[in-house]
């Protein structure tokens, strides 16, 4: 029998409290729990060593914020019922459930044109079979089925909690000061308006020191360009296991679960009729499996040079420019490359190659961030007189990278 309570002391926040049987059980399950083992912010403790946190603990620190909003927005007078709160609540708590191994950086490489959304949707229906019936709540809050639509604002939204963390969590974890927000005052700041989530006028500059710190994260910790070479290198060798694989060449995965994900790419293989081997995958499968490739030079040597550079951190150089790059250089690589590995023109795609990436600051045709004033007035942020968030800042903000082999 599980505890009624328990105490989970979080280096972010202090002590988070759980408090529900419900919320206990999912947390003790199997499918919860393997969120230990995939890494927030996959490579990015390459650059910065601290940041080896999981998403179990992006997950509770999202929870532990849930907790604070609800009780802030009912002492406002808000209507919230026991079970639209434990249904927000749980809905927070496994919205990354579906996440597979590396995060984003392996989306839709093992899964062909599945998000990681999807998936948490397909297992929180699993759960709530499990449970006989009582994740309802928090699967319609998720899937923005529910009445009360400033519940799932808070959970997916310019301004949700799980914003909140990862912005302060993964400040925390890598030392970027960039990334510290008043994640406490946003949250006092909170109001429902007509049905929707909004901020008191007092909150303002709160927010735009969110969105500020939102953009200076993205370029300088989660679009840094070592973090993008280590990622494009992990997507590259995927790609190559895979080409190798539909050749008939035999390349093995380090575990059953990765082995099946790779081997059946081409077998229209949903992922509904396979939940049970995905909840078996986590990071540990991945970087066993490239460990095991780097030094097993007889399968392929393109797949061995790109598995020991990435285990050895001797990741691709990266340039990163607001202008396409001439073709003229990248020729120029793919030719330098050919020579010292001994491999055809076509093969040095996976040794340089070039693309985009992109970080928009605030985008008011998304979802929009409302400001409420004391004379009962609403004006999105970017609106706001003397506001820091303007038009310019909802651009997006695109750059090139190049990717080629080092000297």
């Amino acid at each position: 029998m599980l505890p009624a309570r328990k105490i989970i002391n979080d280096p972010v926040y202090g002590f988070i409290t759980i408090n529900h049987p419900l919320i206990l059980q999912i947390i003790s399950h199997p499918v919860y729990q393997r969120l230990r083992n995939i890494h927030q912010m996959a490579f990015a403790h390459l650059v910065y060593p601290g940041a080896v946190h999981s998403r179990l603990h992006h997950s509770l620190g999202a929870y532990h914020l849930m907790c604070n909003a609800l009780s802030e927005l009912k002492s406002k007078g808000t209507e919230i019922s026991a079970e639209e709160e434990l249904g927000a609540k749980i809905a927070i708590l496994l919205h990354d459930i579906g996440h597979g191994p590396f995060s984003h950086a392996l989306e839709n490489e093992l899964i062909k044109g599945t998000p990681h959304e999807a998936i948490s949707i397909l297992i929180m229906k699993v759960l709530d079979e499990e449970f006989n019936g009582q994740l309802q709540t928090a699967i319609d809050i998720f899937t923005n089925n529910h009445p009360k639509k400033f519940l799932h604002q808070l959970i997916s939204g310019q301004l949700d909690v799980d914003r909140m963390d990862y912005l302060i969590r993964d400040s925390f974890f890598t030392g970027v000061a960039e990334g510290v927000i008043s994640y406490d005052r946003i949250i006092k700041m909170l109001v429902v308006h007509e049905g929707n989530l909004m901020v008191e006028e007092k909150g303002i500059y709160s927010i735009e020191k969110f969105l500020v710190s939102r953009r200076l994260m993205y370029w300088q910790v989660y679009l840094h360009k070592t973090v993008l070479s280590a990622e494009m290198m992990l997507v590259k060798i995927i790609r190559r296991a895979k080409e190798l694989i539909s050749k008939n060449i035999n390349v093995l995965a380090a575990s059953d679960a990765l082995n099946f994900f790779l081997q059946n790419q081409e077998n229209n293989t949903t992922i509904e009729e396979h939940l049970d081997i995905f909840c078996r995958l986590d990071d540990h499968d991945i970087m066993t499996t490239i460990k095991n490739w780097s030094y097993s030079p007889g399968i392929d040597k393109i797949l061995t040079a790109l598995c020991r550079f990435l285990v050895d951190r001797k990741l691709l150089r990266v340039k990163l420019q607001t202008e396409a790059f001439d073709l003229s250089l990248v020729e120029e690589k793919k030719k330098e490359a050919a020579e010292k590995l001994h491999i055809s023109k076509e093969e040095t795609r996976y040794f340089v190659f070039t693309g985009e990436a992109s970080n928009t600051t605030y985008d008011p045709r998304d979802e929009r961030i409302n400001i409420l004033f004391k004379d009962g007035t609403v004006k999105d942020i970017s609106q706001v007189d003397n506001a820091l968030i303007q038009h310019n800042l909802s651009s997006t903000i695109k750059k090139h990278y190049f990717c080629y082999l080092r000297d």
